[in-house]
C-alpha cells in the first residue's frame, strides 16, 4: 500500500499535550477483528476482556532525560542537544546526537547549568552527527541531572518536571529509551495487580525506543528502520510459551513489545535473545506470538501505524479511526487507548 493510504485528517484539538491526571482514567476503544465491531470503553475496563492462564507482556524500558540544553562557545547562541547513544570507543564520552540547530564538525559548545564543554564531530554513516563531551562524567548520569524529557515534536511546549514521572510508565526499570513505550503509560500498580489477580502472569521484555519512531515513511519498499535495542530473557520467554501451550492468549502492551516477540520467533519458536533489531511489520505479516495488542493511536504515516493496520487489516484501522475522530478521543503519546481483541 502507498504511504498515502495511511494518512488521514486529525484536528489538532484531539492531539493531547499533557495526560490526564489519573493514567487509567483514559478512553478505550475496544476493536474486534473477527466481528468488525468497535466499542467504546474506559481504560480500567480492560481487566474484564482477560481469562485466567493468559500472558500480559510489558517493554520495561526507562525513557531518560536525553534533552539537553546548551549555547554555542563562540557565539552565545542557543543549542539543543538529543542524546541517542553513546557511539565512541571505550573511554570516550561520544553520543550520536541530535542537533537543533545544525551545527558543523568542529564547533563547541557549553552545557547549560554545568561547565562541562562538547565539540561536535563528523556524522556517522547513518548520517547522526557525533558530539564528543569534555568530561569524565558519565554522560547519562550527567543527563539525570541537567537534561530534560524528550518529548514528541507534536507536544508544543516545554517539558517541565512533571513530565518526568507523567511520561514514563510505573514500571520503567532499564533507562536506554529517547521516546515512552506510551500504551503502557495508561496502566497504574493497582491496574496491573487487578489483572493478575484474574490469574494473567505478566512477563517484562526491554525495547529501548527510538527517535526514529516518529519518522514518517515516504516509500515503504526503500524505508530503513532505525535500529533498536532489545532483549528478551528466558524467564520472559518461559511464561510465554507456558500461556500458548496451555492454550491460553498473549498480549502485547505497545508496538514496541510486539516487535519484540515477533523478532525472537525463529522456526515457529520464541527463543530468548539480545542484541539490535529493525522488523518493519507491515501488511502481509504472520504474527505467530501476539494474540491481542494494546496500543495507542499513531502518527499517519508512520510505521507504528502500518503495523497497527497488519494486525488488524487495514479496512478495520480505517473505520476504527474514523469512529475515534468523531467521537472526541485524544490522540498520540499522552492520548487514549485501542484494544485490538
Amino acid at each position: 500500500m502507498p504511504p498515502d493510504d495511511f494518512d488521514y485528517a486529525l484536528p489538532k484539538a484531539l492531539i493531547a499535550q499533557r495526560p490526564l491526571p489519573q493514567r487509567d482514567a483514559s478512553r478505550l476503544l475496544v476493536v474486534r477483528r473477527p466481528s468488525g465491531g468497535v466499542e467504546d470503553k474506559k481504560f480500567t475496563d480492560i481487566a474484564d476482556y482477560f481469562h485466567s492462564g493468559d500472558c500480559l507482556v510489558l517493554n520495561d524500558t526507562k525513557v531518560f532525560p536525553a534533552k539537553i540544553l546548551a549555547r554555542k562557545k563562540l557565539t552565545g547562541g542557543k543549542a539543543e542537544l538529543l542524546l541517542l547513544a553513546p557511539a565512541g570507543p571505550e573511554g570516550k564520552n561520544i553520543w550520536k546526537c541530535l542537533l537543533q540547530p545544525a551545527l558543523k564538525a568542529g564547533q563547541e559548545i557549553l552545557l547549560e547549568s554545568t561547565p562541562v564543554e562538547a565539540v561536535v564531530l563528523e556524522r556517522g554513516r547513518d548520517g547522526i552527527p557525533r558530539v564528543e563531551f569534555k568530561t569524565e562524567k558519565d554522560v547519562a548520569a550527567l543527563a539525570e541531572t541537567i537534561g530534560l524529557m524528550p518529548l514528541p515534536p507534536y507536544i508544543k511546549r516545554e517539558p517541565d518536571k512533571e513530565d518526568k514521572e507523567c511520561y514514563q510508565t510505573v514500571y520503567a526499570q532499564k533507562p536506554g529509551a529517547v521516546a515512552a513505550p506510551t500504551a503502557g503509560l495508561h496502566f497504574t500498580p493497582e491496574l496491573l495487580k487487578k489483572i493478575e489477580a484474574c490469574g494473567v502472569k505478566i512477563a517484562r521484555v526491554t525495547l529501548h525506543v527510538g527517535y526514529g519512531t516518529f519518522k514518517p515513511v515516504e516509500d515503504p519498499e526503500t524505508h530503513q528502520m532505525h535500529a533498536e535495542t532489545f532483549e528478551l530473557s528466558e524467564e520472559a520467554a518461559q511464561i510465554i510459551r507456558d500461556a500458548r501451550s496451555g492454550g491460553r492468549e498473549v498480549w502485547a502492551v505497545g508496538t514496541t513489545t510486539l516487535r519484540v516477540l515477533e523478532t525472537c520467533v525463529q522456526g515457529g519458536k520464541l527463543i530468548p535473545g539480545k542484541g539490535e533489531t529493525n522488523l518493519f511489520i507491515r501488511e502481509p505479516f504472520k504474527f505467530e506470538v501476539v494474540d491481542h495488542l494494546v496500543t495507542n493511536f499513531h502518527l499517519p504515516k508512520t510505521t507504528l501505524l502500518m503495523l497497527v493496520s497488519a494486525f488488524m487489516g487495514s479496512a478495520l484501522r480505517k473505520k476504527s479511526y474514523a469512529h475515534a475522530i468523531e467521537n472526541g478521543y485524544r490522540f498520540y503519546s499522552f492520548g487514549d487507548a485501542m484494544l485490538i481483541l
